[in-house]
């Protein structure tokens, strides 16, 4: 009977020092720099955003959050990178809704995008904004959609980080949906999609507006449609996609911080309260409106059960119109 109940009793006791383990980290939490890492090049809006939150997560932290840019393959590098880091809270993920079609794109992954993390919080939710070149021949969505019609494969356009990413994605369920052809060159991040933009080497772009809008407002770039079921605050003049005859699109990119799997409950919840409060601060609220991007403080598990259904739903989509990373 004793030798039966060794085995146990240990378990137990590693159970509990695990325990207070966890809970001796959370009080000494944080006690030196957090790292937060993005998974595309500098200038785009997961970048922004992530130097965003990262400025006002370190004032209440009180220690320095660092922004550490790993682009590269869809995000899937920086992310592979988080779900080995030690789980202790000083490395965090600034992902993207694109994570949500990470698993169906890239069978291969070193990491569970669902089981590698533990869902810290959403940041905010925006459309996808569709924009050409004010130099080009392209004013209006339509104008994009007849011209691939009658020259299937002509046209290209960027999509900033391209695999898993949401702009790529909303990209190719509008090919779907118009039934047109065009070439995706992708890039390491929105900041070279926009400069390869911008310099004409590419027809069109799929991006988020918190990168693309300084280049709207200049009048360097065109705004042709939105992705969301509705209208953009930012750019109530910039028709949806749905209301440009593609009746029922809808893409919605979404940007929120993991941790590794295995991070402490106390951690996670200590990271959760201090972004949910940056988030509701009225400074932070109008430079995301300013971005194009409305925030949306939650729970932890509130953040999780939206990783789940999207992962759900970018996977059918993704393996429904047969897309591979390229």
């Amino acid at each position: 009977m004793r030798s039966t109940l060794r085995p146990l009793f240990k378990a137990l006791l590693a159970v509990g020092a695990g325990l207070a383990m966890s809970a001796g980290q959370a009080q000494t939490y944080p006690s030196k720099p957090v790292t937060l890492v993005v998974g595309f090049a500098p200038g785009g809006s997961a970048d922004i955003l992530a130097r965003l939150v990262a400025q006002k997560l370190g004032d209440s932290l009180g220690q320095p959050v660092v922004v550490d840019n790993k682009p590269g393959a869809g995000a899937t590098i920086a992310t592979a990178a988080v779900a080995s880091a030690k789980p202790d809270g000083y490395t965090l993920l600034m992902v993207t809704s694109g994570h949500a079609g990470s698993a169906a794109l890239y069978p291969k992954l070193s990491y569970d995008t669902i089981r590698g993390f533990e869902p810290v919080a959403k940041v905010g939710a925006s459309p996808v904004l569709i924009v050409a070149p004010a130099s080009g021949p392209f004013k209006q969505l339509k104008d994009v959609i007849d011209t691939a019609r009658k020259n299937p494969g002509k046209l290209n356009y960027a999509a900033g980080g391209g695999g898993a990413t949401t702009t790529s994605l909303a990209a190719e369920f509008l090919k779907n949906e118009a039934k047109i052809d065009m070439v995706m060159v992708p890039y390491k991040g929105s900041g070279p999609a926009l400069t390869a933009l911008l310099a004409g080497e590419v027809d069109l772009g799929f991006d988020i507006p918190s990168s693309a809008l300084p280049h709207v407002r200049s009048g360097k770039l065109v705004p042709l449609a939105v992705t969301t079921r509705s209208r953009s605050n930012v750019l109530p003049d910039v028709p949806t996609v749905a209301e440009q005859g593609l009746k029922g699109f809808e893409v919605t990119g979404w940007f929120g911080v993991l941790a590794p799997a295995g991070t402490p409950q106390p951690i996670v919840a200590r990271l959760n309260k201090d972004i949910n409060a940056l988030l509701t601060a009225p400074d932070t609220q109008a430079r995301l409106q300013d971005l194009g991007v409305e925030a949306a403080p939650g729970t932890p598990a509130d953040f999780g059960k939206l990783i789940a259904s999207e992962t759900q739903r970018y996977g059918d989509a993704i393996r429904k119109l047969g897309i591979r990373a390229e």
